[in-house]
This record gives structure tokens, sequence and C-alpha cells, in this order.
């Protein structure tokens, strides 16, 4: 190995040593720099390890004012041989905090630019290089680490503002009250950090109150603690203590603190009542109200669990009162739970005590408990009667007479006063009640099936009154009992029964319905009386239903059966029924045959085959004969003309409305005017009057509408007068009176009109269209329809002349 020489100069020396490595090695000297200052007494040489050498840490004092100032220089043994370029890197160069070191490239100096603080960067591990002007590297890089020392450049602080805490009153000396803390920047490990507490001042609150010192503080750890008796809570309520922490055991730096002690209070006073004896009034009757309090005095803390106090009645077995605490003021609030009764007890006197929720203290003075007297006095009212029980119970036999005593003795005044009865509800009036004796008596006998009883209990309500006009009511619940009142009634009665012997299991199926009640009702007996119905039998099935069989076979037909069901009252009832019972033939599924089934069915009378035979003649007969009719129809309508019919002819027009043949009426007179057309509107526009005339919207009344078909003013035909005496030309003389009213131009259209039939001649009755014709309009006077009232006067307008 290339022999090296690493030149260490320490400034404050005269001359730069030179050391060859190999020479060190074999001669194992160690070399002792003298150092540059006087305190720097730690190794400042250079140390051999592992054929390196290691300079000793560099020791700095903080907040140096000697800068620049030189620390240390390095040399390599590459000078001998060419030039050497120094360079320095590494926190305080070019890392972060830069700039505070520097070297000197051409001589190897390390220096520092600026005052260090300890309390930011205590250490610096820098590295030094030695390089050949070209950048290449001649040495392995030298560690360098510069030791900042502390300077007691920081006071001591408390880390609160102020302390808070508390001690509880009479506590003895040496009682921990609380810690304080403080903290100092500088060097924990100097003389600069070693704190000291003290106490430098002492306030009590009230000010004034206790003078003497009361505390004091371990100078190290910084407990408080009470030094001397005397903390009564009535007396101090707390103190302000000024503290201060000095470091280098005192006598360096310092601060100040605060520290506030309350003090706390213990249950070390009893409640009293003030005063002892108190005097109330309680309304009887009444409950759940507040009568009056009491008050109490307590010298501990207000409103903590040594202050608040509870009350306790001591003589009360009956829980007529109860006493409660006010959480604000303290007070006792008594209260009566339950009605007092004037009548009973007009005056009750209670004994009251009190203590605090928090037990006393030890150090409370040794005092009986405070106890008060309170006389509550009753005061009397008018109370409402009282009904003995409520609601009254009652249990009858729904069957119970009238008149019958169902209660008595119902109810009473507490003041003594008359009382009055009524019955404020009974739907069904079955009760009576008196009026003075308030005795509750059946009216009439009672009814199980009533709306007005539920699961057998009938609701009355009943009111008593007294002197005062004080009243109350009260419910009277009666039970009824069931009492057996119907006999039951059988069903069905009437029904079918299979002829065949071996269908005699089938029988008719019976029933019994009671409208009484268990156990009134089922299970029932059924019965055929032996002189009634020798024929039959009944089979119970079960508690309900029974069979009917026949106990001979008998002919199909209709038998009447006589039985007899009774059912299990007390009681028994028992009723008679007679049922209708037809004996049949019976299909396969045990149902009554049709007649026809059954002579099909039968091996007595016809055959199937001859009946199909006399069926079919008599269809065949049947349509020769509507053959004949058809026939007959068709040969008349050769002999009608085209556009009849049989009674309404077939015209190939249209048919607008039914004409009526009105019946004659005997001879009338020949009055031409009776023939005037009175016209019918067709359904939609006629009114429900036959024989009246309304013309259609926009013509005029009194005017016929006119046909638009034919010419105006030409003669009209000529009418059929009188019906045939023959019946068969009916249609004949229709259909004529039909095409005469079609071809008649002077009668309205012919789809609204109707002829009214010729009404005879010669009547010795005048003819009703002669108030039409026999005079006109003008011979009239309508004057007096103006008498008639307003209902008139539109017709008397309607004819005014004017």
């Amino acid at each position: 190995m290339a022999a090296r020489v690493l030149m260490v100069c320490v400034l404050g020396t005269l001359l730069c040593q030179g050391w060859s490595s190999a020479e060190l090695h074999h001669s194992e000297e160690e070399l002792h720099p003298r150092p540059l200052y006087p305190w720097r007494k730690q190794g400042t040489g250079v140390v051999r390890v592992k054929r390196d050498w290691i300079i000793p840490p560099i020791r700095v004092l903080e907040n140096s004012k000697q800068v620049p100032e030189d620390l240390v220089q390095i040399k390599s043994d590459k000078i001998f041989t060419g030039e050497v370029i120094y360079k320095l890197e590494g926190p305080g160069v070019d890392q972060e905090p830069k700039n505070l070191f520097e070297i000197d490239d051409k001589t190897g100096v390390i220096r520092s630019k600026r005052p260090l603080d300890r309390e930011k960067y205590s250490t610096f591990t820098l590295k030094a290089f030695a390089l050949s002007p070209s950048g290449e590297r001649l040495e392995n890089p030298t560690t360098i680490e510069i030791v900042v020392l502390d300077q007691n450049d920081n006071r001591p602080a408390f880390t609160q503002s102020q302390f808070v805490g508390s001690v509880s009153e009479f506590s003895v000396p040496g009682t921990s009250v609380m810690s304080v803390s403080a903290t100092d920047a500088d060097d924990p490990m100097t003389e600069n950090a070693f704190l000291s507490y003290s106490i430098i001042g002492q306030e009590s609150v009230p000010a004034n109150a206790v003078t003497k010192t009361m505390f004091g503080i371990n100078n190290q750890t910084g407990a408080i603690y009470t030094r001397d008796v005397g903390l009564d809570r009535e007396v101090v309520k707390g103190f302000r203590l000024k503290l201060q922490i000095a470091d280098m055991g005192g006598m360096g730096l310092t601060s100040e603190g605060v520290a506030i002690i309350h003090v706390s209070d213990i249950n070390n006073h009893a409640p009293q009542f003030s005063p002892a004896s108190y005097s109330m009034i309680a309304v009887e009757n009444r409950r759940n109200y507040e009568i009056g309090r009491v008050n109490v005095t307590d010298r501990d803390d207000r409103g903590t669990g040594n202050w608040e106090a509870k009350y306790f009645i001591s003589n009360d077995p009956d829980g007529n009162f109860v006493i409660s605490t006010d959480p604000v003021t303290n007070q006792g609030v008594l209260t009566v739970m339950k009605p007092l009764d004037f009548e009973a007890q007009d005056e009750h006197i209670l004994i009251l005590t009190v203590e605090n929720l928090n037990p006393l203290s030890s150090k409370a003075p040794n005092l009986p408990a405070s106890t008060a007297t309170v006389v509550v006095t009753v005061a009397n009212e008018n109370e409402a009667p009282h009904f003995r029980e409520n609601p009254i119970q009652i249990v009858v036999p729904e069957s119970v007479a009238p008149g019958t005593l169902l209660k008595s003795n119902i109810a009473f005044d507490p003041d003594n006063s008359e009382l009055r009865y009524e019955i404020s509800r009974d739907p069904e009036r079955w009760l009576n009640i008196n009026r003075d004796t308030g005795d509750i008596t059946a009216r009439r006998t009672f009814n199980m099936r009533s709306p007005h009883v539920k699961n057998n209990i009938y609701n009355a309500v009943i009111k008593v009154t007294d002197a005062d006009g004080v009243s109350t009511t009260a419910t009277v619940a009666i039970t009824l009992q069931e009492t057996n009142d119907f006999p039951p009634q059988l069903f069905p009665l009437s029904g079918s029964v299979c002829r065949e012997a071996e269908r005699r299991r089938s029988g008719l199926v019976v029933t019994a319905m009671d409208e009484d009640l268990p156990p009134h009702a089922a299970p029932f007996t059924f019965k055929i009386p032996d002189d009634l119905s020798v024929n039959w039998t009944v089979i119970k099935v079960n508690d309900t239903h029974a069979v009917l069989h026949p106990l001979v076979e008998l002919e199909a037909g209709e038998y009447a059966v006589t039985v007899s069901v009774s059912d299990s009252g007390s009681p028994v009832l028992s009723a008679y029924a007679q049922v209708n019972v037809t004996v049949c033939l019976c299909d396969s599924f045990g149902d009554c045959k049709s007649e026809v089934g059954a002579v099909l069915g039968s091996s007595v009378g016809i055959s199937f085959i001859a009946l199909i035979i006399i069926m079919a003649c008599i269809a065949l007969l049947l349509l020769l004969l509507l053959l004949a009719v058809a026939v007959t129809s068709c040969g008349r309508r050769h002999h009608i003309k085209k556009g009849t019919g049989l009674l309404v002819g077939e015209s190939e027009d249209d048919i607008r409305d039914n004409v009526f043949n009105y019946d004659e009426q005997g001879g009338g007179e020949e009055d031409e005017n009776a023939f005037n057309i009175d016209l019918l509107w067709n359904p939609h526009d006629a009114p429900s009057t036959p024989g009246s005339y309304y013309p259609p919207a926009g013509v005029p009344r009194g005017k016929q509408p006119v046909r638009k078909d034919a010419p105006h003013n030409l003669p009209s035909p000529t009418y059929p007068r009188r019906p045939p005496a023959d019946p068969t030309d009916i249609e004949d003389y229709i259909n004529d009176g039909l095409e005469a009213a079609d071809n008649d131009p002077n009668v309205p259209p012919y789809d609204t009109a109707l002829i009214y039939d010729y009404e005879g001649e010669g009547s010795l009755a005048g003819s009703l269209s002669s108030i039409a014709s026999g005079s006109s309009d003008g011979d009239q006077d309508y004057d007096y329809l103006n008498d008639w009232g307003p209902r008139f006067q539109k017709l008397a307008n309607m004819y005014d002349p004017r």
C-alpha cells in the first residue's frame, strides 16, 4: 500500500506537523496537538482507526461573536506531488441550514461564517475532500463532526399560564393539592436547564380572609401541598398563588406563573328546619295537590349534594301525604296524595325529618337530626253521594217476574243528606227505581235476544242526587241467566225418501233449532208418537239431527209424518211438527227420478220405442197443420191489391204512424165541420194526450203545416165514411183511408197525421166540433178570461181583439 500522509494543523500551534502513515504504524506514536482555546479540554488530537485517521469532534460555543472563526485545517500528503483542492460538504455547507461553514480550497482551513444556535442545531457532521485540479479524488473523504456548546440563553417557562386545583376544607397539613410544571430550551444535561420551583406570593378569596402561609411547593417537582390548618370554606373560598421557576438550580434565569386553588366543600353542616312548626289546610276529597312548604337552612355549598335536602314523613302510615324537594329553593313541598275525609278525621299532625343527599362528614358537629311539626286541618265540603259498588252487579234469570226486587241500599251520602234516585239510561225500559230508597225492581221480563244484551250482560245507568244538587252516576250491570222460554222447531218440514227397500238408509235428515241458549237447547230428543205414524221411525244422528225412515216399503206418494222434538232445558219444552214426506223412485245416486224417467226406468207400461213412435206422429201432425195455414194465407194475398196486408197491409211506402179505428158512438148530427182533421204528431214531437195537436217548431199555433210534395188548394179526395159491416173487410177500409190521406194535398205531411174515425150521426148530444164551427173567433167575447187571475192572463192576451 502506498504510503499516505495526512497533515492536520490545528490553529494555535506554531508549526504544522506531518505524519507518515507508515512511520506511525511502525512507531505507534500518538500526537496531541495543543488546543487553540483553553475551554477545549477533550481530545483534539488525531486518532488512527483501521489505518484511517479520524479527527475528534470540534467543539464550538453557540452565539459566538467572533465570526468568521477558524475551526480546523486539513492537509493531504498529495501536496508534495501536485496541486490539491479542498472541498467541504454536508449540513451547514451545501445542505440546510446552508452557509454556516466554509473551507479554504487552497489551505484546507474550515471556519464558521455565522453564530450558531444550539437550540436549533446541536451538531453538524461534514465531509472533507482532497481533489486534483481535474476533479479527481486524491484521498478518501474525511468526516468532521462539529458540536455546538450550550449557553444559558433561554429562560424557563411554565407550561400553563394559569394552573387550577382544589383542596377540601379542613385538610390536614401535607395534603397534596396539585402539581405545576415548566420547561427550559437549554441543554438538559447542563446547569442551564436545572429548574427550581418556588411560591413568591399568596392571596386569599375573599381578600385577607387568611394571612398565614397555607401552601408549600416542592422546588424540584413542582408539587403544591398544604402547610397549615384552617381551611374553612365558609371563611375562605380559595387562594391565588404567585409561582416562580428558575434555572441553574434557582440561580439563573427566572419566570413567573399563577396557581388558583379552590377550597371545596365537605358536608360538615346538617340542614335545619326554620321554623320548626307549620299549620296547613287541606280540602277533603281532593288529591295530588300542594298544601304548603317547609324551609330548611344549610351552610354548605349551595347547589351541591351537601346542600340539597331530603324530607321524610315519620308518622303517615296510610300514605295520605308525600313531601318532595324543590331543587331551586331546597324547600319541602307537602302534597296530599289520597283524598282526605273530614267526617272520618278532621286533623292530621305530621312529623317531618330532613337530611342531605350526601352523607354527613365525620368532621361535622355531632348534633341530633332536625325535625318539624305540621298540623294539617281538613276542610269540609259538600261531597257527592257514593255508590257502594260501581258497577252495580245484579244476576237474575231472564224470565224474572215484573216487580221483583233486584237491588237495594245501593248508595249513601257522606254528608247524610237526602238522596233522590233516577234511571238515566235504560234502553229496553226493563227497570224501575224507587226515587227515595233507590230500590231497583224489574219492570218487565228480560229478553236475552235484545240487541242491548252483550255477552249476557245488560247495562243501565242510575243517577243519584243529594239535597244540594250534587250528583253522581253508576252503571248497573245485569247478568241475565238463560231460561227455557222457547220450544225447539223442526226443519225441514218436507222432503223425499227413496221407495226401494235398499234405500232405507238414505231417509230424510231433519234437525231442530231452538231460540234459547245452552243449556236449554241441544241436545234434542226426536220421537214419533205411536198412535200417529205407525209406518215411520226416527233415528237420532247427533245432538241436533235425526233421520226419518219408513218402517215398511211404501207406495210412491205423499205422506204426512208427525214428529215430536224436545229440548234439554228445565223444564223440558216439546213441539210437534208435521213433515210432508214424498216417497219416490230413486236413481243410482239416491235422487228422485222425474215421472218420465220413472216410467222409462220401470218394467211396467209402454216401451221406449212405442213412445218414440207416438212422439214422431204428433210432430208430423203439427207440421201438416202449419203447412195448411201457410197455404191458406198465400191464397188470400192474391185477392189483396199491391201494398196491402192482412190487417196491416204490406205497402211499399213506409207506414209512419199507427191508425186507430174508434168505435161508433151512435147517431150524431151531420156536421161537416166535425170532419175537420185533428192531428197527432209522431211520438218524438207529439204531446202525451191523444188527439192534441202541437205544430213543430217554427209553425204558428192554429196553422196547419203545408205539404211540399203536392200542389196547394186542390180538392181533397173522398174519405171512407163508415166502416164495412163485415169485419173481414176491415183491412180494405183501413188501406183506403190511408191512401186517401196520402194523396190529400190539404193535410199536414202524411208522416205526422192520424185520422180519427167517423163518430156517427144523429146524436142527441151536440157535437164538440160546434165549439169551433158554430161561430168564429170574432163572435166570441173572451174578456172574462181577464177575470180568472194571472194563470189565464196569457190565454186572455191571445184572444184579445186588440
